[in-house]
């Protein structure tokens, strides 16, 4: 095949090559990027089925539950980008689940907690946080937060469950690669809100070249997202490992939906 492509172009004119050589980058250049996130990976043996939706999904465990380890394995050995979702403070004081962090703690029981975590799955590129709309308003504990980041060379994704947070901030003063999600998709399970937020995420790729989302291992989110990804080819939108994104500019996108 290579070598068939080879001769043909061989034989081109060179305008013709000029011409081709602009197709090829053009159409390079048009291709959208997205990125969605399973959240919330570990507490049910169900949601291994999610790590059957088809492409380059990024799946985000919460630490020390039952099937987190297992599952992400799991996930790693199939090349899929591996994220900690860290449990954070809300501002509802909703329960929070092992390996989570608050405000009472200090910068050595950041350090301590989130060094168990990563102890358990060694190989994640970094956190996003799990509930957090109290704590990602408090710049203190996400400057602990991105030191410890930081000095372990890992990013970090802002679920944004606050319009307040000064995690982004906290993130660019201390160097930590950084990102915010667009569209969460699903806050109501039914295909009917799962397919127009799917929109919304293709409409904000189209905008803004990338674009990132939030979803659940829910058993009505896989079966939607099971079709509904394969159609973004025909957008001309291609589905990302989260870390491919991180290589590109910032492009200060708007996000919606705030949820816990």
């Amino acid at each position: 095949m290579l070598n068939t492509l080879l001769k043909i172009l061989l034989h081109l004119s060179l305008p013709a090559l000029i011409t081709c050589s602009f197709i090829l980058n053009n159409a390079q250049a048009n291709t959208k990027q997205v990125a969605i996130v399973i959240d919330d990976m570990g507490y049910r043996y169900t949601d291994k089925h999610a790590l059957a939706l088809p492409g380059a999904v990024t799946y985000a465990f919460l630490p020390h539950t039952t099937y987190g380890k297992k599952l992400a394995v799991i996930a790693n050995s199939e090349n899929h980008d591996v994220l900690i979702h860290i449990p954070m403070e809300s501002e509802n004081r909703k329960r929070l689940g092992p390996g989570a962090l608050t405000s009472s703690m200090n910068k050595a029981a950041f350090n301590q907690s989130l060094a168990k975590s990563f102890a358990e799955i060694p190989f994640a590129i970094g956190i996003n946080n799990h509930m957090g709309s109290y704590l990602t308003q408090l710049y203190q504990p996400m400057a602990w937060t991105m030191s410890f980041l930081k000095d372990n060379n890992l990013l970090f994704l802002d679920s944004k469950t606050s319009p307040h947070s000064k995690a982004k901030q906290a993130a660019l003063d201390y160097g930590v690669p950084v990102k915010s999600r667009q569209v969460f998709l699903d806050n109501e399970l039914n295909d009917e809100y799962i397919s127009k937020q799917f929109l919304q995420l293709i409409n904000a790729a189209q905008k803004y070249q990338t674009a990132i989302a939030i979803a659940h291992p829910h058993p009505e989110t896989v079966a939607i997202l099971s079709k509904l990804i394969p159609t973004l080819k025909s957008h001309n939108i291609e589905l990302v490992p989260l870390s491919s994104l991180y290589q590109a500019k910032d492009n200060n996108l708007p996000t919606h939906s705030v949820t816990e």
